[in-house]
Order: structure tokens, then sequence, then C-alpha cells
């Protein structure tokens, strides 16, 4: 049998042409679109995984936020639990605080009623024993109750001791003011001329006297100059009755 060897050449040119034909104009194009292809995917694969790395970053930040909100919230429980305990403390305190001054208060207020109620009646006892005294006295002296107080007042001006007499005459000398005699009665003319002599011969001297009358002094005379008193009074010899009497009634004496 005869090759044609014209029609064989021509067949592998035709081959070659097609095979040219193919990858030139139908693979070239399938390679490069699924070259395309895959890249598309690897980068979709690459953005789902970024995207899942990036969520689960999310995820732990979250759940990393979520503890210490609820650390905080734990703490904020605690500490307003705390506060709130401090607080109650503080107010049961006050209120403890605030009890026991109105008890200290309500007591005080008791004690200045039952002070009060004793000073009345020890000066109503006082005033009924001055003005029996004074009834008594005056039945039994020759001269009224008042000439005898002044006699027992220039008495006890005389009879002073050294000590007391220098402090008195320290503050009759130096005072600028006139040395005051006050008397819970006015006396007589004859009276004053009698106590401003024995002042003036107890301290040598011509001393300035200023004579008042006061219902402070209950039948009694005081002597005052330069800060320095001399006084004689018949509540000075009450006092130690009225300490007895109270002693007796267990009530307190006012100071």
């Amino acid at each position: 049998m005869l090759i044609d060897w014209f029609t064989v050449v021509a067949q592998v040119v035709n081959f070659l042409i097609l095979v040219w034909v193919m990858k030139r104009y139908l693979y070239r194009p399938i390679l490069h679109a699924i070259d395309e292809r895959e890249k598309k995917i690897a980068a979709e694969l690459a953005d789902a995984d970024a995207k899942r790395t990036e969520a689960k970053k999310e995820r732990d930040e979250f759940s990393q936020k979520n503890s210490v909100l609820d650390q905080q919230r734990t703490d904020l429980i605690s500490k307003a639990t705390s506060e709130a305990e401090m607080l109650k403390d503080r107010l049961v305190k006050e209120a403890r605080l605030a009890a026991d001054e109105v008890t200290a208060k309500r007591q005080e207020s008791m004690k200045t009623d039952a002070r009060n109620l004793n000073e009345a009646l020890i000066q109503r006892a006082q005033q009924e024993v001055f003005a029996i005294s004074r009834k008594t006295l005056t039945d039994l002296a020759d001269a009224s109750l008042e000439e005898r107080v002044s006699v027992k007042f220039i008495e006890r001006l005389r009879d002073m001791d050294p000590g007391a007499k220098a402090e008195l005459a320290e503050g009759v000398t130096s005072a600028a003011e006139p040395a005051v005699i006050r008397s819970a009665f006015p006396l007589s003319v004859e009276q004053r001329s009698a106590i401003q002599q024995a002042i003036d011969e107890t301290f040598a001297a011509d001393v300035n006297t200023r004579f008042e009358t006061t219902t402070e002094i209950i039948i009694g005379i005081e002597l005052t100059a330069g800060g320095k008193k001399l006084a004689w009074s018949i509540a000075d010899y009450l006092t130690s009755l009225e300490t007895s009497v109270a002693e007796l009634l267990h009530v307190e004496v006012p100071a």
C-alpha cells in the first residue's frame, strides 16, 4: 500500500493548526478562568479565615469584657453592701447618741426642775425663818433688828484677823471708786455714821463710802472695795442649817 505523504503532511499540519487554535482560543481562556476561579476561591477562603479569626478575637474580647463587667459588678455589689452596712452602723450609732442626748437632757431637765423646786422651797423656808427670827429678835432685844445687824457688822469689822484686814485695807485704799456698803434695809443716819466711823478707825484713813440698799442681801450688811468684801448676814448662820436640813432630806443644796 502506497503512503500519500502529501495527505499525511497536510493532516499533520491541520492537526498542529488545530492544536494551536485550541490552545490559543480554548485551553488558555479555560486555564485562565480556572486560575481566576482558584484565586477567587483562595481569596474567599482567606477572607473567611480572616473573618473567622476576627470573630474569634471579638468573641474573646467580648468574653473578657463580660468577665471584667462581672468582676466590676461583683465589686460594686460588695462595695455597696459594705457602704450600706457602714451607713446602717453610723445611723444606729447616731440614733443611739441622739437617744442618749435626749435622755440626758430629760434627766438634766428633771434635775433642774427638782433643783428649782428645792431652791424655791429653801428660799420660802428661809423667808419664813427670817421672818420668825426677825420677830423673835425684835421681841427679845431692846434695839431693832437692824440696829443689832449694824452692831454685829461693826464688831466683825473691828475683830478681823490681820491677814483679812490687810487684804481689805488694800482694796479700800487702792480702789478708785468709793467703797460700797450694801444692806438689806435702809440704814439710819446714826447707823451710817457709826459704820463710817468704824471703817475710818479700822483702816486709819478717811474712806470714801457709798451706801446702797439691795434685796440680794437678806438681813445683813456687806462692804466691798477693790474686789474685796467683808459681810455679816443672818444667811451665814442659816447656811449650816440649810446644809443639815438638806442632808436630812437627802436633797442637794444649791451652790
